[in-house]
């Protein structure tokens, strides 16, 4: 392999195995939205409920 192939092939590692890390990162360390009551019932849910 060529060096510039070397160079690309590491930049795309570094990029993908970056991003997996920020994303585990980011999902163990920010908190998770609650749904509140209005979410949770929406008008398709309660309609789906009440047939």
């Amino acid at each position: 392999m060529t060096a510039p192939a070397i160079i690309m092939l590491v930049v795309t590692l570094v990029i993908v195995w970056g991003g997996l890390a920020a994303s585990v990162v980011a999902l163990r360390f920010l908190p998770i939205p609650e749904a509140t009551e209005e979410d949770s019932t929406s008008a398709a849910h309660k309609s789906h409920v009440t047939e």
